[in-house]
C-alpha cells in the first residue's frame, strides 16, 4: 500500500539547503519515491498559520519509506541541513 513521506521545513535561509537539495532527489528516486509536492504556496485553511516549506513524497509502502530515511545515503544527506534548518518528518500508510 502506498506510503506517504510528509515533511516540513523551517528555515531562515532557504539558499543554505543547497547541498541538501542538491542530493536529496536522486536518494528519493534511489527508493521508488515520487515526489507529489514540492514547496509552493500554502493556504491555511484552519488551525495556526502554516509558514514552513511543505514537501509530500509516495513511495510503494511503508518499508520502502524507511529503506529510504534510514539509508547510508540520506544519513549522510541530513548532515548538510543539520545546522541550517530544523525537519519534521513523517511517514503515513495511504488508504487501499
Amino acid at each position: 500500500m502506498t506510503a506517504y513521506v510528509m515533511i516540513r521545513i523551517k528555515t531562515d535561509d532557504p539558499a543554505s539547503l543547497k547541498n541538501y537539495q542538491a542530493v536529496a532527489p536522486a536518494i528519493v528516486e534511489k527508493y521508488q519515491g515520487q515526489f507529489l509536492v514540492r514547496g509552493g504556496e500554502v493556504i491555511t485553511f484552519e488551525g495556526a498559520e502554516e509558514t514552513r516549506r511543505i514537501v509530500m513524497i509516495a513511495f510503494p509502502n511503508l518499508e520502502q519509506a524507511k529503506a529510504f530515511y534510514t539509508s547510508d545515503e540520506y544519513t549522510q544527506a541530513i548532515e548538510y541541513r543539520k545546522d541550517v534548518a530544523e525537519f519534521e518528518i513523517c511517514a503515513l500508510e495511504g488508504i487501499a
